[in-house]
């Protein structure tokens, strides 16, 4: 789908607003506030399109009600469009470019980006255990320190970035997340949590690894520290491709990523990967191969936009974002 197909599919506010209740509501209208599945649309001259009144608490909710999207004053169709050139990137879309192209000043764009990477995020979290044959690697993502005359500083695991930890299924989903460190403590329970037990593991040369092996079905690693990157079948280069993915990312889109909102940034790398089919094309010398080719748009907006009602996000009053609590424990 193109602009101009994306203009046309969704003329009007009453039509994005409908797709939205498609796409969040997709087996039928529920409250948000207590999950009633009651409720009626509440009409007249003043009341705005889309108001409902749940048949259970009797609160009032619209489809954007405890979601990202909640309170918000744009008109849904920017929102689309913003979620459009998100999930339409190869490696994202930084908030000056983003204003720019759906008319809003950047700060409410860095807003918005963050919203849907939540929504993102919230997806990835759903993916079940990762099973089959499964990669695992670890990257330490993070710029070169500012240079300082006199002072040597570490490389590598003695540096301040930040772990990411990534678990690839062959031709199949992703998992991403932010760890202490690489040692067995931190990542033993970590990998157990994403990883079926009948998986088969392939790693590089980390010494946890061999450990946390014993626990799967089989496990073979490659030694990187003498040039091994594949032996038969073992090889991490699916995750190692991921890592890049990443990589270019930050050095090529972002440029600096935080580590208070590293999990979001995650979270959009992880779901533009895990939103691709494996499809077969034919190549000049006759043969075959697979390639990674991203799922049709209105697809992937289904598949995000499930995963909206509980995921919020609200300015702070100093002009960041925050996580709502909810209110007394609930």
């Amino acid at each position: 789908m193109n602009l101009n197909q994306f203009r046309k599919r969704f003329p009007t506010e009453d039509v994005a607003r409908k797709f939205l209740e498609k796409a969040i509501w997709p087996n039928g209208r529920f409250c948000p506030h207590c999950g009633c599945l009651k409720s009626w649309p509440i009409r007249g001259r003043t009341t705005r399109s889309g108001l409902y009144e749940c048949g259970g608490c009797h609160g009032q909710f619209t489809v954007t009600t405890k979601t990202p999207l909640h309170g918000t004053k744009l008109p849904l169709r920017i929102w689309l469009m913003a979620l459009y050139f998100m999930v339409n990137s190869s490696k994202g879309v930084s908030s000056v470019f983003l204003a720019k192209w759906i008319g809003v000043n950047q700060k409410t764009a860095w807003k918005i980006g963050h919203a849907i990477r939540a929504m993102m995020a919230a997806h990835g979290n759903a993916i079940g255990q990762l099973s089959g044959i499964v990669e695992l690697d670890e990257k330490y993502l993070g710029g070169k320190p500012r240079f300082q005359r006199g002072v040597k500083h570490p490389r590598g695991k003695g540096t301040r970035k930040s772990c990411v930890h990534v678990a690839v299924s062959r031709q199949g989903p992703a998992r991403a997340s932010v760890v202490d460190n690489d040692s067995y403590a931190t990542l033993a329970p970590h990998v157990r949590k994403v990883v079926a037990a009948d998986a088969q593991l392939m790693t590089d040369q980390l010494q946890t690894y061999v450990a946390i092996g014993k626990d799967f079905a089989s496990h073979e690693s490659v030694h990187h520290g003498i040039k091994e990157f594949a032996r038969g079948n073992a090889h991490v280069n699916t995750a190692e491709s991921f890592n890049a993915t990443l990589e270019r990312a930050k050095q090529g889109i972002f440029h600096y990523i935080s580590r208070q909102h590293l999990p979001r940034y995650l979270g959009e790398v992880v779901f533009r990967w895990n939103n691709r089919d494996p499809v077969e094309k034919k190549q000049r010398n006759g043969l075959s191969k697979i390639v990674m080719q991203a799922k049709p748009v209105l697809e992937q907006f289904d598949n995000l936009l499930k995963y909206a009602v509980g995921t919020q996000l609200r300015r702070t009053i100093y002009g960041g974002i925050a996580v709502p609590q909810p209110l007394f424990g609930g």
